[in-house]
């Protein structure tokens, strides 16, 4: 096996891109695939909100002090059904199946939770050589790989776009946003690679300046959602018009077809922007 690997990088920090990569993995997972999410924001290390059980192994230490280590242990579930269970064990050897119990396919995330001290030394370089080296090792067990990077600006934001078959670019859909996506795309050409997708991320009420959704065709627009991390992620069984979007990126993003079936939209959905 060797997955579609997809870098979902965020335009400006606090764009979404890690909410965004969780619902594409449910969203997958739900259309049947086991999908990674690995971890490249290593500063922010929102990734880990969004797991169940006790985090041991890290990707952080899986690129520096357990760099032997396979994938797995450092892999965990990624809570699609928001009750947060803890079985007492960890890694890929705890998993407690949440995913499984409501998805044909499988959610995983490797996430990062690291001291200062050793989230210093996985910034590095020679980290960074180790971070392709995982994203290489997730799509030969994994359908599909998404890789959360900030903007390009990190040894491992540049890794993690290196390394990926894809780049998707998340930013608000703001004019502000809309500027940034358009720095991002110069930053990402200049280590030699491109955009593929845009994904915008529409702002909830009262949660920041500027217009709501995108005005352009550059991509993917998901519309507003509950931003908590308990109400993530909704693609995993929704059926409105934001799990909509989550299919129609995914199936952009990786440049696939997606067999999940939604109900036809009823007049208000028509309606809603």
């Amino acid at each position: 096996m060797h997955a579609t690997t997809l870098a979902l990088v965020g335009a400006t920090g606090g764009a979404g891109t890690t909410r965004t990569a969780v619902e594409l993995a449910a969203l997958g997972a739900r259309d049947g695939r086991d999908v990674a999410v690995i971890d490249a924001a290593f500063t922010t290390q929102g990734l880990a909100e969004y797991v169940t059980g006790r985090i041991e192994t890290d990707c952080t230490a899986l690129v520096t002090d357990d760099t032997d280590a396979p994938l797995s242990t450092g892999t965990y579930p990624i809570d699609v059904d928001g009750d947060g269970g803890d079985d007492g064990r960890s890694g890929a050897e705890g998993r407690s199946d949440t995913s499984g119990d409501q998805l044909p396919g499988r959610a995983d995330a490797v996430p990062a939770r690291a001291p200062f001290e050793r989230l210093a030394r996985a910034k590095t370089a020679a980290a960074a050589q180790k971070l392709e080296r995982r994203i290489d090792e997730a799509a030969t067990t994994h359908d599909a790989v998404i890789v959360d990077a900030a903007p390009v600006g990190s040894n491992e934001a540049v890794a993690a776009v290196a390394a990926a078959d894809r780049v998707a670019a998340v930013y608000p859909a703001t004019t502000r946003g809309r500027d940034a996506l358009q720095r991002l795309r110069g930053r990402i050409a200049d280590v030699g690679e491109s955009v593929d997708e845009a994904i915008a991320v529409a702002r909830t009420s009262g949660t920041g300046s500027g217009s709501g959704n995108s005005e352009s065709g550059d991509g993917v627009t998901l519309p507003a959602t509950d931003p908590r991390v308990a109400a993530a992620p909704t693609a995993a069984t929704g059926t409105g018009a934001y799990a909509r979007a989550v299919a129609d990126a995914y199936a952009e993003g990786f440049g696939t077809t997606v067999g999940v079936e939604f109900p036809d939209p009823g007049l208000v959905d028509r309606l809603r922007p």
